[in-house]
């Protein structure tokens, strides 16, 4: 399908600045609404055939591409299964979008883009520079590809009952001993957003939220000129345990909240039940930037949220300046709370009738000081391996793939 200019029948492609249809030949611009399927040329029954058919092999690995015929110069356009709109690699024509979207697995609304590609690649830019850790290079990266690409969720509401046991360990003295906390409750999840994409993994796409649905509008194609997108993959087995993971990340993370005075809480679960209202179930797609950039011959790929700007990603840091620096600190703080915190301890472990400290309060002191220097210490560990989450994450071949197969 090809929705031609009404002025000169050039190209249109959807602007996320002006949220308007541009032409590229005389500048006209349209409201998407503003066309009707009569108006549009394409290929509402153009059969999609396979490469093995098309080239005569029989080659397992062409099984889920397929090859189109280009409505403007007709070259032919190769994808995968799960395409929905692309661009021709001949003509440049973007506003190729086939038959299956029109069809079967027509969405029922979409967040159109708002930021430019432009933007997106400044938001990063932006993020780069309040990183202190981050490489010059880095800072200054080229965006090898920045794609725009629609990415199809389901919507949904249910509602999740559970029952859980939260273990914890509680100090006293020199002893610690096991606790156990009983939690139940149910909560209600209303527009839930469900990343529909097998390519791109979930917690990619949920990082990306959340999405304002004061945005979401009815699906019309026009909002596909340009971008490319993806029809959902995912049956409704993997929305059922999509749903029913993310209802369990919410409901144990309010529990966990609900628990104090314990360390190391870990939950063991009960019960739980999530009911899914399958008669309001919406079909969407949203919007998401893929910057990709290299570094030291390693792909990265960012992703910005095509209508908030929120950028998700984790940066490769300069290690060696991270670890002296921490190091560093650790002395410091060590020493400067031995001098500052000396007199106080110092009070703390004297015998108030005999004006004498204990023995070993001495010990003591430097006990409870370097107690705190490696409780500091662990809480950066523990967040430098949630940023070496985040880099696998960007670094990741399948998210690199996702992006790598649009074609330019």
């Amino acid at each position: 399908m090809i929705t031609q200019c009404k002025n000169c029948a050039g190209q249109l492609v959807f602007d996320p600045k002006k949220q308007m249809l541009v032409c590229d030949h005389c500048g006209s611009e349209f409201k998407p609404e503003d066309f009707d399927d009569s108006e549009k040329s394409g290929l509402w029954d153009k059969k999609a055939e396979s490469m093995n058919e098309v080239y005569g092999t029989d080659s397992e690995d062409l099984m889920d591409c397929y090859v189109y015929t280009c409505g403007s110069c007709g070259g032919e356009i190769i994808i995968n299964g799960t395409e929905a709109s692309t661009k021709c690699i001949f003509c440049g024509n973007s506003a190729v979008v086939f038959n299956r979207i029109s069809k079967q697995k027509r969405p029922n609304y979409i967040i159109p883009f708002k930021l430019t590609k432009e933007e997106a690649v400044e938001a990063v830019r932006e993020r780069f520079k309040k990183g202190f850790f981050i490489p010059k290079e880095i800072k200054n990266f080229k965006a090898e590809n920045v794609r725009g690409i629609y990415i199809p969720y389901w919507i949904l509401n249910c509602e999740h009952k559970a029952s859980v046991v939260v273990q914890g360990q509680v100090s006293s003295g020199k002893s610690t001993k096991t606790v156990y906390y009983g939690r139940e409750g149910r909560m209600s999840l209303k527009e839930l957003p469900l990343d529909a994409s097998k390519m791109l993994s979930d917690e990619s796409s949920s990082r990306l939220e959340p999405f304002n649905m004061r945005g979401i509008k009815p699906f019309d194609e026009d909002y596909l000129l340009g971008f490319y997108s993806n029809i959902s993959d995912i049956t409704y087995g993997d929305l059922r345990r999509a749903t029913y993971k993310r209802a369990d990340s919410y409901f144990d993370e309010q529990v966990m909240n609900s628990v104090h005075g314990c360390s190391n809480k870990k939950i063991y679960r009960e019960r739980h039940v999530t009911d899914i209202d399958y008669d309001n179930i919406k079909y969407a797609m949203f919007p998401a930037w893929f910057v990709t950039y290299y570094h030291k011959g390693q792909h990265n790929t960012i992703l910005v949220n095509g209508q908030s700007g929120k950028v998700v990603c984790g940066v490769p840091w300069n290690k060696v300046l991270f670890f002296t620096l921490l190091i560093a600190a650790g002395i410091a703080l060590t020493a400067v709370s031995f001098i500052i915190l000396k007199p106080v301890l110092t009070a703390l472990f004297t015998d108030p009738t005999s004006g004498k400290h204990s023995s070993d309060g001495e010990g003591k002191i430097l006990a409870v000081i370097i107690a705190g220097a490696v409780a500091m210490f662990s809480i950066g560990i523990a967040k430098i391996r949630k940023v070496i989450k985040s880099i696998d994450l960007t670094q990741a071949n399948a998210i690199f793939n996702f992006v790598k197969k649009r074609q330019e």
